[in-house]
């Protein structure tokens, strides 16, 4: 029986995947999903699927660095990216017969998609080498700035008013049901905004030598962690300078903190 992984941060593209996968392709089964490049890698590594459905835009390492990673491994899952790219980024997947689905997926292009690995492991084929492919896209990704500032919106009686959140007051972001709330320094206080930018994307834009993701819901500024606490059960916890709060480390994030 194939099996495979799906990688997306975006829950309902995940979960729209897995459903029309499970009508195109009962036989296939869907050994894990992952939220973030980290939890891809470690996906990937411990259940050694035929295939993965990789977000290039995820979290923690993109899908191109989570390729990367595999391009060594002598036993590689043939990748399918899912991308939001232009159009001179799709035409580099095509010209290194890399599979690609662009967002949003048609039925009818995961169809294709299917139809394709169905053939590729019938007839036994390796999955493809993608060095070339990835650095073709390395050269022609556009360099991102650091973002600064976060905005934030709230409605009141004289209409509606925005603030200005500098990045370098941020303590820790971390995604509700609805929204994403930001912790920052405010004074000698820490207040919290709510924005409608997911963590995802957040993650995207923040400079990854001062921010770094912590948790599946939860990013956390660098410069803010005083130390970490083991509890009896091995779970492991950031502790914030300044106000003494403590944030929950998941496993997959916990080699950052190991020096501490």
């Amino acid at each position: 029986m194939p099996t495979a992984v799906i990688a997306d941060d975006e829950p309902h593209l995940a979960q729209y995947l897995r459903a029309r996968l499970a009508a195109l392709w009962p036989e296939l089964a869907i050994v894990a999903t992952a939220a973030s490049g980290t939890e891809a890698a470690a996906a990937i590594a411990r259940h050694a699927p035929d295939v993965a459905f990789v977000d290039i835009r995820m979290p923690g390492a993109t899908g191109l660095e989570v390729a990367r990673e595999l391009s060594g491994a002598a036993r590689r899952p043939h990748l399918v990216f899912v991308t939001a790219y232009e159009q001179y980024a799709v035409e580099a997947f095509d010209a290194n017969a890399a599979d690609y689905l662009l967002k949003p997926v048609t039925e009818e292009r995961l169809a294709r998609t299917v139809a394709k690995l169905k053939d590729a492991l019938g007839a036994r084929q390796p999955a493809p080498d993608l060095e070339r492919l990835l650095r073709r896209l390395a050269q022609q990704e556009p360099a991102r700035n650091p973002l600064r500032w976060i905005r934030a919106s709230k409605k009141s009686g004289e209409g509606e008013i925005t603030e200005q959140i500098a990045v370098a007051d941020v303590l820790y972001i971390q995604a509700d049901d609805k929204y994403t709330c930001v912790y920052a320094r405010q004074g000698g206080e820490l207040r919290e905004w709510l924005i409608r930018v997911s963590l995802s994307e957040l993650a995207r834009d923040l400079d990854p030598a001062d921010f770094a993701q912590i948790h599946r819901s939860v990013i956390v500024n660098l410069h803010a962690v005083a130390g970490t606490r083991r509890d009896l059960a091995g779970k492991l916890y950031v502790r914030l300078r300044e106000h003494g709060r403590e944030l929950p480390v998941a496993r997959q994030y916990v080699h950052l903190f190991r020096q501490m």
